[in-house]
């Protein structure tokens, strides 16, 4: 059912924080180490490449993705459900399939597929945990990698079975493997939520650390100014 929508400012500040913010205290310790990059890559291609991941609060995802070399635009969005149901307050039920998700754009010739799952595993968020994502509960927080094509597919099973055998990753892999069907672009109150609220406790605590450890873990693929949406 459509539920009626809140007023614009509430959402981007008090109702989002309750939803997509419990406890900080309860946040797991992701790996924050640098990660082997997978064996196998995506064949080199001209032109630019999407993927579309989830793991936790897409603010975060997105913030860190948008501090990428190569990256070219990254959109918040849901991804794993239905039209009728891409909308901020029902994913927020965890019902729906759908997880926060992220679309990220990028120059295969800058970086390549590999690298970003690289990152994603590194130092965007805790692949261990189960049930959700820091502080976040929940299936809408998994930790999932939308797969395009057979190809993604190879990669990412690939490289999620590399890590596995090594005691990088501080416990077993929860990531899951979905086939994306469609992406859908999150409300304007949640795009580059990061950059718009730098001192929220919770970008503070659970988003702002990201970005640290991409600077000092993978300083090659780090830029100091961010591609954002607000540029478009």
């Amino acid at each position: 059912m459509q539920r009626a929508p809140f007023p614009r400012a509430f959402a981007a500040a008090s109702f989002a924080a309750l939803l997509c913010a419990v406890t900080p205290a309860a946040r797991a310790a992701e790996p924050n180490v640098r990660l082997p990059a997978p064996k196998a890559d995506l064949a080199a291609r001209a032109g630019t490449r999407s993927v579309v991941l989830a793991g936790g609060c897409f603010w975060g995802l997105q913030g860190m993705f948008e501090h990428v070399k190569g990256v070219t635009r990254v959109v918040a969005g849901y991804a794993g459900g239905d039209a009728a149901t891409a909308h901020y307050r029902i994913v927020s039920s965890g019902e729906t399939g759908h997880a926060e998700s992220v679309k990220i754009d990028y120059d295969p010739a800058v970086v390549s597929y590999g690298q970003l799952l690289q990152l994603f595993f590194s130092t965007a968020h805790d692949a261990s945990q189960v049930g959700g994502q820091g502080p976040d509960e929940g299936s809408q927080y998994r930790s999932t990698i939308f797969v395009a094509d057979a190809a993604e597919r190879r990669v990412a099973a690939g490289y999620i079975a590399e890590l596995g055998a090594t005691a990088l990753i501080h416990g077993p892999i929860t990531t899951t493997l979905e086939p994306l069907r469609r992406f859908y672009p999150a409300e304007g109150s949640h795009q580059d939520y990061l950059i718009h609220h730098p001192d929220s406790p919770y970008i503070v605590t659970n988003d702002a650390p990201k970005i640290a450890a991409l600077q000092r873990i993978y300083p090659e693929l780090y830029r100091d100014k961010p591609v954002v949406l607000a540029s478009d």
